[in-house]
C-alpha cells in the first residue's frame, strides 16, 4: 500500500513529531511504501527553516516543500507551496495528514476529495492556552468548527490519542469516525541504560527535571512558584531540558524574584537519543507540569525508564497515569498542591516506588509496533481491503 503521511515538521524536536518518525518507519519495516511529505520548516517558534535535509530519514523518503509563513502568528495557517500538486501526482492509496488548525491538512483535504483519495487525520487536539485573550480564543473556536465542516467531513477516519482527545473534537467533528490510537515507546531503547552516556555538561547527582519546550503552555512558571514553596532543605534542583520557544528570559527573571536562581539549570535541547535517555533515568522525578498535553510522550519515557512522575491532571494525561495509580497527579494551577508532591516524591519511598511499578505495567502495553500495526488497520479499512 502507498502511504503519505503530511506533517509540518519532520526530522525536528517535538511530539507530533517524534509519532510521525516511530511510525513511519515502522510501516516502512512491515512492507508499506511510504512517503513523509512535509515543509522546510525547522523551529516553528522562530521560523527557522532549512535547506540541509536528508532525503530519507531511517529509511522513510522525505519530500520537502517551502512553508508560507503565518500572516497572523497563532491564527492564520502556514501552507506548503506545492503541496496539492505533488499529492495529486504521487499515486498513493492513502493520504494521513497530522496536527489541528493548520493549512496541510485542508491541502490534503482538498486533494483527498478532488482525486478520491481515503483521508486519515491525526488531530493532535489542543484547545486555546488558558491565556490567550478572549477574541484570539474565540477565533481559535471557529477554526475548531471549520475544520470539523470541511477537512473532517472528508476524512474518513479521525485519529485521536486518548478518550479526553475524542470527547474534545467530537463536539466539532464528525463522531463515528473517530478512533483512539494511544502513541508508544521503543522500549528495546530504554531496555538496557549501559550505552546511554550522561551529557557532557555536568548535573547535580539529584534532581527533578523538565523535559520539553520552554514554551508558553508548559506550566513552567507554575513549576518555579511551586518550587520555590518547598523548604530550601528539601529543595532538589530542577534540570530543564528542551529548545527554548522565547521563554527562557521570562523564566530567569521570575526565578530571580523567587530566589531560586541557583536551582535552574539549563540543558536546551539534548540531540544524542543516549544522552537524553541517560538524563531522564538519572533524575529523582519528571515533572510535567503543563497546562495541556494530549498526551504525553515524555511521561511514557519517564515510565519506562523507572523515573517517578509528577504531572498536572489535564488533558491525557490522568489516562497515562492512570488517574493517579501509576504517577502523582495535581491540578493545574496550584502551586501549592504540586510543591507537596515534589516533596512527596522523595520523602514518601514506599509510595513512590507503588507508583513506578505501576508504571513499568502500563508502559509495556504502549510499544511504537503496536501503534504502528493499528495504523495499518485503519489504512486498510478505510481503503477497503
Amino acid at each position: 500500500m502507498k502511504i503519505a503521511h503530511v506533517t509540518l515538521r519532520f526530522d525536528a524536536p517535538g511530539g507530533v513529531e517524534t509519532t510521525v518518525m516511530e511510525v513511519t518507519r515502522r510501516l516502512r519495516a512491515a512492507g508499506e511504501e511510504v512517503t513523509v511529505f512535509a515543509s522546510d520548516l525547522y523551529d516553528e517558534a522562530t521560523g527557522e527553516r532549512r535547506s540541509d535535509y536528508r532525503a530519507s530519514v531511517d529509511g522513510v523518503p522525505v519530500r520537502r516543500f517551502p512553508v508560507r509563513r503565518r500572516l497572523v502568528p497563532g491564527l492564520t495557517l502556514p501552507m506548503m507551496v506545492g503541496l496539492m500538486d505533488a499529492l495529486a501526482g504521487s499515486g498513493v492509496d492513502v493520504i494521513h495528514a497530522h496536527s489541528h488548525r493548520y493549512g496541510h491538512v485542508l491541502e490534503s483535504a482538498a486533494v483527498a476529495e478532488r482525486c478520491g483519495i481515503p483521508l486519515v487525520v491525526s488531530t493532535h487536539y489542543h484547545p486555546a492556552d488558558r491565556g490567550e485573550p478572549r477574541i484570539k480564543a474565540g477565533l481559535l473556536r471557529v477554526q475548531d468548527f471549520g475544520f470539523g465542516m470541511t477537512a473532517y467531513r472528508v476524512a474518513r477516519a479521525l485519529v485521536v490519542e486518548t478518550a479526553r482527545e475524542a470527547e474534545l473534537v467530537r463536539e466539532f467533528a464528525p463522531s463515528d469516525r473517530i478512533r483512539i490510537v494511544p502513541p508508544g515507546i521503543d522500549l528495546a531503547e530504554w531496555r538496557d541504560p549501559s550505552g546511554d552516556p550522561r551529557p557532557a555538561v555536568p548535573l547535580p547527582e539529584r534532581y527533578l527535571l523538565f523535559v520539553g519546550r520552554i514554551a508558553s503552555n508548559k506550566g513552567i512558571p507554575l513549576l518555579l512558584e511551586a518550587l520555590a514553596r518547598v523548604p530550601a532543605a528539601e529543595r532538589l534542583p530542577l534540570v530543564l531540558m528542551g529548545r527554548d520557544w522565547g521563554q527562557r528570559a521570562i523564566l530567569e527573571a521570575r526565578a530571580r524574584q523567587l530566589g531560586i536562581s541557583e536551582a535552574l539549570h539549563w540543558l536546551g535541547h539534548v540531540p544524542g537519543r543516549g544522552a537524553y535517555r541517560a538524563v531522564v533515568r538519572g533524575a529523582t522525578a519528571v515533572v510535567l507540569p503543563s497546562e495541556w498535553e494530549a498526551f504525553g510522550l515524555v511521561l511514557l519515557e519517564a515510565m519506562a525508564a523507572g523515573t517517578p512522575v509528577v504531572a498536572t491532571a489535564v488533558g491525557g494525561v490522568p489516562e497515562v497515569l492512570e488517574d493517579g495509580r501509576a504517577g502523582r497527579l495535581v491540578p493545574y494551577d496550584d502551586p501549592d498542591a504540586l510543591a507537596a508532591a515534589l516533596r512527596d516524591v522523595v520523602a514518601d519511598r514506599p509510595g513512590t516506588l507503588r507508583l513506578t511499578q505501576r508504571a513499568s505495567e502500563v508502559v509495556a502495553r504502549l510499544d511504537w509496533s503496536e501503534c504502528a500495526r493499528r495504523h495499518q488497520e485503519l489504512y486498510r479499512s478505510v481503503v477497503g481491503r
